[in-house]
């Protein structure tokens, strides 16, 4: 997704240039081939590895390993000869790449790593190196993520969260939350000094010393302040709150609370039907997946990464003498269909569709410089599926608003609230993470208070990626604003639009490294991002009170 060539200036309508990038002269050009040739071995190895697929994997690395060793003489370019700016930056990116990602021994992607159980038995304090602890961490938490038991009946995590929106009976959503809590031991133990997440961060807090947090660090990768995102986020909060009934609710019945819209479409979304939905949408906005050359991997299997994600199958770049789109590769487990595992579907599509969108020279064909700009653009398109119009059509039947706005902005809620909890650990070590988490979500979800419970423990984001969470929370504002300009630029788009993905990759999506994140964003806004967009919807059609949770 990272990319970088001199091109035109794309604000606001400005028509785009719709060619690809012509290829840089000389040297550098021909290390920018080799450069592509390199990241699509090793995209292809990664791919190979995540899919459980040994003998693939050990076809693959020969080939990556024979790239690798003939872009290295390539890099060897006289920077000073350069005398094009974006020139110079596109060798120094490649050379960083080389030396941070192409390795002669890469590390196996995360998650594919198989994970002997009795591992998980150990004293953290014990366990030399900040990253070997947080491997033993993120190996431990996907072994329980993995293997949740309830009522004798075995389940994973996410489907656990779906049968919480969609079991009647509250004792029994009980059992089921509480089935959690080998998950959150997994992270945080008995939240005393021994807890694996509390010594990694005592130990990341050293290596950040006087510097920024990751907190601070996300939000300023877009010109914002820090202090000025914990006020949108608690503005955010705020507003979700007077939403809510006074009553306050028991965190397991808070999340049926929010399920109206689940219960009713869920049966919609079978299993089997999960690609088909998503198929559908994204090829009526002009995106085909077949096209794009999309990759799934969606059957839950032992050792695979808990955590949804989507990642280069195969870089963006001239192939044959055309452009190729790369072969984006999402993963996920999906034992189950329903309602809440289709938006997440539609969420990974977002980022494979960004993928495909690249339109730019191969040292910049990358992720943007911001995982907050990344992850807002990836909502551009299924934010539509909480509208009841595009449930009529894609799922023949629909919620009301007010449970569509629940299912919309109740994981939002959650997700800014664990962005508040990650900001305050991170500047204060020495709190107590259970008592935070319950004041947040006592105050902010009017959930009653469970400061026994590391409820909070139940995102991997939180071991291998601190501060991740927040992109998603302040990314909203983000996508909001994003979503209002380009209605109002190229119109409406929840029952389809064949033009949207070409006009929004020709202005948003194609850039990759080529330019800075906050660039791109303000210069298709025409202004600074502002948060009226998303805190005006927020209030659409949801007033005070919710369904009875049940007994």
């Amino acid at each position: 997704m990272r990319s970088g060539i001199a091109l035109l200036v794309l604000i606001g309508c400005a028509a785009p240039s719709h060619a690809p990038p012509a290829p840089t002269p000389g040297a550098l050009a021909r290390a920018e081939s080799l450069f592509l040739e390199a990241r699509t071995q090793k995209d292809r190895l990664d791919v190979a590895t995540l899919s459980g697929l040994p003998e693939s994997a050990a076809v693959q690395r020969p080939r990556y390993l024979a790239a690798r060793a003939a872009l290295v003489p390539a890099l060897v370019v006289d920077s000073t000869a350069l005398s094009d700016s974006l020139d110079r930056r596109a060798l120094r990116v490649m050379r960083k790449v080389l030396s941070a990602e192409l390795t002669v021994t890469p590390e196996p992607p995360a998650g594919t790593a198989a994970v002997d159980t009795a591992t998980c038995r150990y004293d953290a304090r014990r366990l030399s190196g900040t990253d070997s602890l947080e491997a033993r961490l993120y190996a431990c938490y996907g072994i329980a993520a993995n293997d949740v038991v309830v009522d004798g009946e075995r389940f994973d995590r996410l489907t656990v969260f779906g049968l919480l929106g969609s079991t009647d009976d509250s004792a029994r959503r009980r059992r089921l939350f509480m089935g959690l809590d080998r998950v959150w031991r997994s992270v945080n133990g008995n939240n005393d000094a021994a807890s694996p997440w509390r010594e990694l961060l005592r130990r990341r807090a050293r290596v950040w010393g006087a510097g920024p947090t990751p907190f601070a660090r996300r939000v300023t990768e877009l010109g914002f302040s820090p202090d000025g995102v914990r006020d949108w986020l608690v503005r955010l909060l705020e507003i979700w709150r007077a939403t809510l009934p006074d009553s306050i609710l028991e965190p397991w019945d808070l999340y049926y609370a929010m399920g109206g819209a689940s219960r009713r479409l869920g049966p919609r979304v079978p299993r089997d039907a999960l690609r088909a939905i998503n198929d559908r949408f994204y090829r009526d906005l002009g995106a085909d997946p077949n096209l794009l050359n999309v990759q799934y991997d969606l059957d839950p299997r032992a050792g695979k990464d808990p955590v949804a994600f989507t990642t280069f199958g195969g870089r963006p770049g001239f192939q044959g003498g055309s452009w190729s789109p790369g072969a984006p590769y999402i993963s996920s487990s999906y034992p189950t269909g329903g309602f809440d595992n289709l938006g997440q579907q539609l969420h990974e599509m977002g980022h494979a569709i960004h993928i495909a969108g690249i339109r730019t020279r191969p040292a910049f064909a990358d992720w943007p410089d911001a995982d907050l700009f990344t992850e807002a653009i990836a909502d551009l398109a299924d934010y539509e599926a909480t509208e009841g119009r595009w449930q009529l059509r894609y799922l023949g039947d629909s919620a009301s608003t007010a449970e569509n706005q629940h299912a919309r902005y109740f994981g939002l809620a959650l997700d800014a609230c664990w962005a508040l909890f990650e900001d305050r650990l991170q500047r204060d070590t020495t709190l107590d993470p259970n008592q935070v988490w319950a004041e947040l979500t006592g105050r902010y979800l009017r959930v009653v208070p469970h400061p026994e419970l590391s409820w909070w423990a139940m995102r991997g984001q939180l071991i291998d990626a601190p501060s991740y969470l927040m992109n998603y929370a302040l990314g909203a504002f983000i996508t909001a604003d994003l979503r209002g300009r380009i209605k109002a630029l190229h119109g409406e788009f929840t029952l389809g639009d064949s033009t949207w993905y070409g006009f929004v990759r020709d202005r948003i999506f194609r850039f990759g490294l080529e330019r800075s994140s906050r660039r791109v964003m303000e210069d298709f806004l025409g202004r600074p991002l502002a948060p009226a967009a998303l805190l005006e919807d927020l209030q659409r059609g949801v007033s005070p009170g919710m369904p009875d949770p049940g007994n």
